[in-house]
């Protein structure tokens, strides 16, 4: 599965975009961001705030409870204001 980060997601991760072989017990986004914030320091310092992440499933915007499912491509940002 691709993972994307975006803004100081990317600054604190220190890639803008991986690959990654997900656990079978993996299942809703927020379970990801639990799986990745255990990863190692800079992604804990990334994710540390899971609850101000958002999160897009195949360019489509998800909440954290959301099935991950057959998805090829998720992406993590901060939380954006229009204008």
């Amino acid at each position: 599965m691709k993972l994307l980060y975006f803004a100081w997601l990317r600054e604190r991760v220190g890639v803008a975009e991986e690959s990654v072989e997900l656990p079978s017990q993996i299942e809703t986004v927020g379970q990801l961001i639990a799986w990745l914030a255990a990863r190692g320091e800079t992604y804990a310092h990334a994710f540390e705030k899971p609850a101000v992440i958002r999160a897009a499933l195949d360019k489509r915007h998800v909440r954290h409870e959301a099935l991950i499912g057959g998805a090829s491509e998720i992406a993590f940002f901060p939380p954006m204001t229009g204008g």
